[in-house]
């Protein structure tokens, strides 16, 4: 027997119809590429969102069709989106921090039809326009006042001029839930990146779990400032989950500095932002340089690589905001953990939260996860147990876009994420390395993770890694890497003193190593690839340390 409630497809165009209706006037508040602060409304983005999926279909687009964004967080980049998946086309997000060369093979592997651009990488596109045999039409997200600075991109259109000319009389919505409606390409750390395609309802049932308080706990008394790009992951969720409840949303355009992002912040009244670790580092130095204050702003979310216990005591030590640590994949939609407390957890004193603030978190309901063994053999959630991390739910990948790469799920319909991690009893999950990461000495894990986030915490550095190398009794032994601040010397005897006491003994880095560089990947995380590349001359110093017994 089925039950007898009405059939509500579960698309993402009713999400911008919600907000048009419900919450027509609430700002979206924008920093043009052009340089203007623009100030539009969700009424307003829904009509223009319509029109251009009008002028969309003008052009040829059909449902299916990919059509890709290489742009920065502006209103006119969210109007793209539902203006895409209204229509029922493929939205496609371009991480411009990728290589030209990796652009190109994403571009030509979705086979994208159209491609949305803001004016910063028009140069880009003009050189490799030859390398792009599928798309047709560039639409240069400007009006016609600086179409000059696209002059020479073969097929470029204007995008204010193609919202002006379309209809919003245009088919929108009224298709299955299951349908495609997003493309994004992991980073691609190993081998070509691998498209992973969102459907409508995967979407959907993912912005449903974001507004839970355990997890982002957005309202519509919030104004919300992503930094994290619409290209990572899709902004965390936040460009469906801010008009879900209407919340005002202040778009960062290309500058995320410390300055920039403080500058809005302030004048906008921001209570909510969210974004990776290097952000809010740059935006701890400017507050601590200005001696600043932060008026408004309650709640971060830091996600995409682990975040740094100085992060967490700066920010609620010195200005009364909130962290929350979050974990996922852009496999997972993306947001698979946040480290909010639970029933027990609540007796913790500050210090005891911070150490819970430090993990990735609790699964929220949509997400089940487990760690097991080599041989797929479920591991204990005691806190202290690493395993291989493996999740499924709604709104996680069952395969690649076009079967790249095989089976990825196992029998039991988990996936692997590729990370090493332990779970405690009270549920909290904590990532200790990436699989291909993780440094084993004398048939031990050690956690390159936990080493990086302490040393990175002493007052002279700027951002550290750790890898391991090649040790010929232990297998492997860990070297720090530090980038120090600018002015700043030390020397190696310092930084493992300031970790002495905070790790295992054995745990201790064989070497520290000041170097001027350390390179991020395109979605601001440690190249652990390249770094291991750079240092592969490198010989650990003879005189070895013995384990200790774990």
């Amino acid at each position: 027997m089925l039950g007898l409630m009405q059939d509500w497809p579960l698309t993402v165009d009713k999400i911008l119809d919600h907000a048009a209706r419900w919450h027509g006037e609430v700002e979206i508040v924008s920093r043009s590429v052009e340089g203007p602060i623009v100030r539009t409304t969700y009424a307003q983005a829904h009509e223009r969102a319509r029109r251009l999926s009008g002028a969309l279909a003008g052009l040829g687009v059909k449902p299916g069709d990919r059509i890709a964004t290489l742009a920065w967080n502006t209103a006119r980049h969210l109007e793209a989106w539902y203006a895409i998946m209204g229509m029922g086309a493929v939205c496609h997000t371009l991480n411009p921090r990728l290589f030209a060369d990796q652009l190109c093979y994403i571009i030509n592997h979705a086979e994208d039809k159209i491609i949305f651009t803001d004016l910063t990488f028009v140069p880009t596109l003009i050189e490799h326009r030859a390398k792009m045999p599928t798309v047709k039409h560039f639409v240069v997200m400007t009006d016609e006042a600086h179409m000059a600075a696209a002059a020479g991109l073969e097929g470029a259109v204007c995008f204010e001029t193609l919202v002006a000319g379309g209809s919003p009389d245009v088919a929108w919505g009224g298709f299955d839930e299951n349908t495609a409606c997003g493309l994004c390409y992991t980073s691609g750390t190993t081998g070509n990146p691998k498209g992973v395609l969102y459907s409508h309802r995967s979407n959907f049932l993912h912005t449903l779990v974001t507004l839970a308080s355990d997890v982002m706990g957005f309202s519509a008394r919030d104004t919300i400032l992503p930094v994290v790009p619409m290209f990572h992951a899709n902004a965390w969720g936040i460009a469906f989950s801010a008009p879900a409840v209407g919340a005002k949303l202040v778009m960062p355009g290309a500058k995320l500095d410390g300055a920039s992002v403080y500058e809005l912040l302030e004048s906008e009244r921001v209570t909510f932002s969210a974004a990776v670790p290097t952000v809010w580092q740059m935006l701890l130095s400017e507050l601590r340089d200005k001696q600043a204050k932060l008026s408004t702003l309650k709640r971060v979310v830091i996600g995409g690589s682990a975040v740094p216990e100085a992060i967490v005591r700066g920010f609620r030590d010195e200005f009364g905001v909130d962290v929350t640590h979050a974990w996922g994949m852009t496999e997972m939609s993306p947001l698979g953990t946040l480290s909010a407390p639970n029933q027990a957890t609540l007796g913790l004193d500050p210090e005891g939260q911070v150490r819970l603030k430090l993990k990735q978190g609790r699964a929220p309901l949509g997400v089940d996860m487990e760690i097991e063994d080599d041989a797929d053999h479920p591991l204990p959630h005691d806190g202290k147990t690493f395993g291989r991390l493996k999740v499924k739910g709604p709104f996680i990948a069952r395969e690649y876009f076009k079967g790249e790469g095989g089976r990825i799920l196992d029998d039991h319909g988990f996936f692997d994420t590729g990370d090493v991690a332990t779970i405690d009893e009270a549920g909290f999950m904590q990532i200790t390395d990436r699989a291909k990461d993780v440094i084993k000495s004398g048939g031990e894990w050690i956690s390159s993770i936990e080493i990086e986030n302490l040393a990175v915490g002493h007052p002279k550095a700027a951002i550290a890694a750790v890898i391991g190398a090649a040790h010929p009794k232990w297998d492997e032994r860990p070297v720090l890497l530090v980038k120090l601040k600018e002015g700043e010397t030390a020397s190696k005897e310092e930084f493992l003193s300031f970790l002495e006491g905070k790790i295992a003994k054995w745990w201790m880095p064989d070497d520290v190593v000041f170097v001027d560089d350390i390179p991020l990947g395109a979605t601001g995380k440690i190249d652990k690839k390249l770094i291991r590349d750079r240092m592969k001359a490198y010989v650990l110093p003879t005189a070895q340390p013995a384990k200790e017994s774990a």
